[in-house]
């Protein structure tokens, strides 16, 4: 007596599928979506002493995505980390989504009312246009924004040097980086300098012979992607396996930050690389 076939189970396998599916476009929403607090904590021996211990949120590349209704859940994030700066570091605005009504001076207004925020631009500022309006809204909602400037930071007796630059896509006539440079020096001696900045991938080539002490940057997105033992897949240029895209790096005697940022920028995805909100504390020695 021969065996009986076994029965096929098509419907079986769909539905697996069907279930196997649903559970990666949930995973891959959750990675997009659900906001991430990274603590980061650079050491400098010649950090003022009054700075040691101070506590500065990071945020960048929001491209105008929003963590609850009217941004509540990243505002509690970061009202949570007690931070006693906020650093924007450009890309609020994207060129490849529509801009929400109000959404850079309601963003603003709800960091300012947590601790003293400044900003830079980024490119997507300028790819949107009239970027001297958002600097504006920015301003009237308590924002010092730095536009190739620098201003000084007191704490505890001691003080440092906070510079900032606009975007390289910003007007063709604009300071550059050197020349903001040697007006801080040139102001205040030899101080200790903090530079935002948004463009991470400008810094192993230009950036770091600033001589800032610390550069805090975005752009990266953390390379999109994320595997193991790798700095991200994809550059925001589209080229594989970027580097200088999250967390702290040196070179030439100078420290990197680079947030991976918060947003998506047009049709692009975060995979392993969720929301970031940095928590970057000073240390001296």
């Amino acid at each position: 007596m021969s065996a009986r076939p076994k029965k096929r189970r098509p419907l079986r396998a769909v539905l697996f599928l069907l279930l196997l599916t649903l559970a990666a476009a949930v995973y891959v929403r959750w990675n997009n979506t659900a906001l991430q607090t990274a603590q980061f904590e650079p050491s400098f021996a010649g950090l003022p002493q009054g700075f040691d211990g101070c506590r500065a949120v990071v945020l960048g590349d929001f491209h105008t995505a929003y963590f609850g209704p009217d941004n509540e859940n990243l505002l509690k994030a970061v009202r949570e980390a007690e931070p006693e700066y906020i650093f924007l570091v450009g890309d609020l605005l994207d060129a490849f989504h529509e801009v929400p009504p109000d959404y850079a001076a309601q963003t603003a207004r709800g960091l300012t009312d947590i601790a003293p925020t400044y900003y830079v631009t980024g490119n997507h500022e300028w790819a949107v246009g009239d970027v001297p309006e958002l600097k504006e809204v920015l301003t009237a909602q308590g924002v010092m924004v730095l536009s190739n400037e620098s201003v000084i930071l007191e704490r505890n007796g001691g003080t440092v040097v906070l510079a900032g630059i606009d975007d390289p896509n910003g007007y063709a006539d604009q300071k550059s980086p050197e020349t903001v440079a040697a007006e801080v020096y040139a102001a205040h001696g030899d101080p200790f300098w903090i530079l935002l900045a948004h463009r991470n991938d400008h810094f192993p080539e230009q950036y770091c012979y600033l001589g800032a002490d610390l550069v805090i940057s975005g752009h990266g997105h953390g390379g999109l992607i994320r595997l193991p033992f790798t700095d991200g897949l994809v550059s925001t240029d589209r080229t594989f396996f970027p580097t200088y895209t999250a967390g702290l790096y040196e070179k030439n005697g100078s420290a990197l930050f680079v947030t991976r940022g918060l947003g998506n920028s047009g049709s692009t995805f975060r995979l392993f690389n969720r929301p970031e909100i940095a928590i970057v504390t000073l240390r001296r020695g």
